[in-house]
């Protein structure tokens, strides 16, 4: 079977190209560039560029569905959140170029991506919520800043929203509040590209997350990790992770989520671990996570999963794998030191690394850990994460 493998810049498409191909699909990957990290890899067929999703999305469906219909059949695979909204936008269109997809259904995705409707509907199960409050104006605005437990993080209730004319926004990162006014200046600031803001009390603790294959609404993998390090200090995102079996609170408040909505396809559950060991909800990516190649290397082999399931229509369940599994991404580690040595940012209310600690545990290499992208086997993709990251320092964020 021939893979579309979309988002060709992203961690997770590398580890999905080499999975695949090792699995005996054919794969060729898609980017908004020409030569893209999964597109530089040894196990990559061929390339083909489209258009952004969050320039237009009939344009980018247009150009995917044509080179899908190349081969009738062919299994279609996003690895963003904004491939994957403009997948189930124009679906129609790309089933009609007989293209394959395993992916939630459009009023699924709707909810999933929806951080204030998930949020509703993960207190509605009886799992552990943050306090929370939708803002979609400033006279609510003004009205939770009066009572909202502090400190709290602000944040889009959607990381991405489609415009009228077709285009995707991304929304802007979260921003965190001590008192009434910060909270208001942070609602302003995140409103001018979203149209509502959910306010949460700041949970302490860890992050962890729990990855699933679901088949509607039935469980056919399973994998879960902690953070080690996260990309952002002040959490998001992970640079080093750890594979752990899932908390059963966790893995049962998981499940709960996603056979309610009846999804279908890989999600990623996130919860923050607080300091009593309590898994408190905070969102569902619907797609595939950065940190892809950790599940892999401890034995869920996710994307060949996925691909066996759009071939044949289901697959054996796997719930087995290997815990204590280390994964790295050296730039995002990177990332994260810079981000430490510069200090804590102003109105930050959490706890916040140490520099002396943080450097050491960059720069001391611990046994047995696995990389995200680098293989002497595959060592382009690597190679080109370190030019991307070089030229966004001199141009700074496309």
């Amino acid at each position: 079977m021939r893979v579309l493998a979309l988002d060709g810049d992203e961690n997770a498409c590398v580890a999905s190209v080499r999975s695949l191909q090792r699995a005996g699909y054919r794969v060729v990957v898609g980017a908004t560039r020409k030569l893209s990290k999964a597109g530089v890899s040894r196990y990559c067929g061929s390339t083909f560029v489209y258009t952004s999703p969050q320039k237009s999305t009939v344009a980018f469906a247009a150009e995917v569905a044509a080179e899908a219909a190349r081969e009738p059949g062919t299994l279609i695979i996003a690895h963003t959140e904004s491939t994957t909204v403009a997948l189930s936008t124009h679906s129609e269109l790309l089933r009609r170029s007989g293209a394959r997809m395993v992916m939630p259904s459009p009023e699924c995705l709707s909810c999933a991506i929806d951080k204030a409707q998930t949020t509703t509907l993960a207190k509605s199960l009886g799992l552990a919520v943050p306090e929370s409050h939708v803002m979609t104006d400033p006279e609510q605005a003004r009205e939770v800043a009066r009572i909202v437990r502090y400190p709290a993080v602000l944040k889009a209730s959607r990381s991405e929203e489609v415009s009228a004319d077709g285009m995707i926004t991304r929304t802007a990162r979260p921003l965190y509040a001590s008192t009434a006014d910060e909270c208001l200046i942070a609602y302003r600031r995140l409103a001018q590209n979203c149209s509502s803001v959910l306010a949460q009390e700041l949970v302490p603790g860890r992050g962890a997350g729990y990855f699933v294959l679901m088949n509607h609404g039935e469980l056919r993998a399973e994998f879960a990790h902690v953070r080690v390090r996260d990309v952002h200090p002040t959490g998001s995102g992970s640079a080093v992770r750890l594979s752990v079996r899932p908390l059963p609170a966790m893995r049962d408040g998981a499940l709960r989520i996603l056979r309610a909505l009846n999804y279908h396809g890989v999600a990623m559950v996130e919860f923050r671990i607080t300091p009593d060991n309590v898994p408190v909800f905070l969102e569902v990516n619907p797609r595939f996570w950065n940190s892809l190649a950790l599940s892999i290397h401890a034995g869920v082999d996710f994307p060949a999963l996925l691909a066996h399931m759009a071939e044949y229509g289901d697959v054996e369940p796997q719930f087995e794998y290997r815990t204590g599994v280390r994964c790295r991404w050296l730039v995002g580690d990177l990332w994260h030191l810079i981000q430490v040595l510069k200090g804590k940012p102003k109105g930050f209310p959490g706890d916040f690394p140490r520099r002396l600690r943080t450097l050491c545990e960059f720069l001391v290499p611990v046994p047995r850990t696995f990389h995200d992208l680098f293989s002497f086997r595959d060592p382009l993709p690597e190679a080109a994460d370190w030019l991307h990251y070089l030229r966004r320092l001199i141009n700074g964020p496309s």
